[in-house]
C-alpha cells in the first residue's frame, strides 16, 4: 500500500501529520482497463494519484476522434485541473488504459486544506507546478521535434512504452496516424 516516503521521495519532504490529512480525504480505488474517471461534459470532483497501471487524457473532436494529451505513469497526478478549478464541466476525458491502482483526493477538501496547512498548500502548489512544467514540455516537444524525434523522446522516457500503450494511442499522442509510427518504428529498427 501508499505509504509517505514513497510519495515524500516523489514529491518532497511531506511530514507525517499532513500526509495523513490528504490521506483521510482520498479513497484507495483499483479500476480495470479502459474506464472513464473523468467523463467528457461532467463536473469532476476528484484528483487521482496514480499508483500503479496507465491512464490517459483526451480530447474527442467535433467528428469524434479521439486525441491523446497525455499519459499517466505510477506517482503522477491526474485530473481536469481546468475543470476543477472553475468548478466546471470537463473538456478532457481521463481513462484508465491498463488496470490501475490510484487514490481518488477530494479537491474541494483539499482546497480547503490548502486555507489552513501550509505544507498541504505548498504540496498543492508544486503538484501545479509539476503539471504546467510537463504541458510547457509537452508543447515545445510538438512544435520543436519531428514525428521521430517525438517518439525517441517518449521510448527515452518511458522505455517500455510499446508493451503497456496500444499503438493506436501512441500513435494519437505523437499527432501522427498508426500507420506513420509503423513506418517509423519499422525505419528505426532498419537503422
Amino acid at each position: 500500500m501508499f505509504e509517505n516516503d514513497e510519495f515524500s521521495d516523489s514529491f518532497g519532504n511531506v511530514p507525517e501529520e499532513s500526509f495523513l490529512k490528504v490521506k483521510a480525504i482520498s479513497k484507495f480505488k483499483k479500476f480495470g482497463p479502459n474506464i472513464q474517471l473523468d467523463a467528457l461534459g461532467k463536473v469532476p470532483s476528484k484528483l487521482y494519484l496514480l499508483l500503479s497501471g496507465v491512464m490517459r487524457c483526451y480530447v474527442i473532436s467535433e467528428s469524434g476522434k479521439e486525441f491523446n494529451k497525455r499519459f499517466f505513469f505510477p506517482m503522477n497526478f491526474a485530473g481536469s485541473l481546468t475543470a476543477l478549478i472553475k468548478n466546471a464541466p470537463s473538456e478532457i476525458v481521463y481513462e484508465t488504459i491498463t488496470e490501475c491502482s490510484l487514490y481518488e483526493i477530494d479537491y474541494k477538501k483539499l482546497k480547503a486544506m490548502c486555507e489552513t496547512d501550509i505544507v498541504i498548500s505548498n504540496l498543492y502548489t508544486g503538484i501545479l507546478e509539476k503539471v504546467f512544467m510537463r504541458y510547457e514540455k509537452r508543447q515545445l516537444e510538438l512544435i520543436s521535434m519531428n514525428a521521430s524525434q517525438r517518439y525517441l523522446k517518449l521510448k527515452s522516457d518511458i522505455p517500455d512504452i510499446d508493451k503497456l500503450v496500444p499503438q493506436y494511442h501512441i500513435a494519437s499522442y505523437l499527432s501522427i496516424t498508426p500507420v506513420q509510427l509503423s513506418r517509423i518504428r519499422k525505419k528505426l529498427k532498419e537503422s
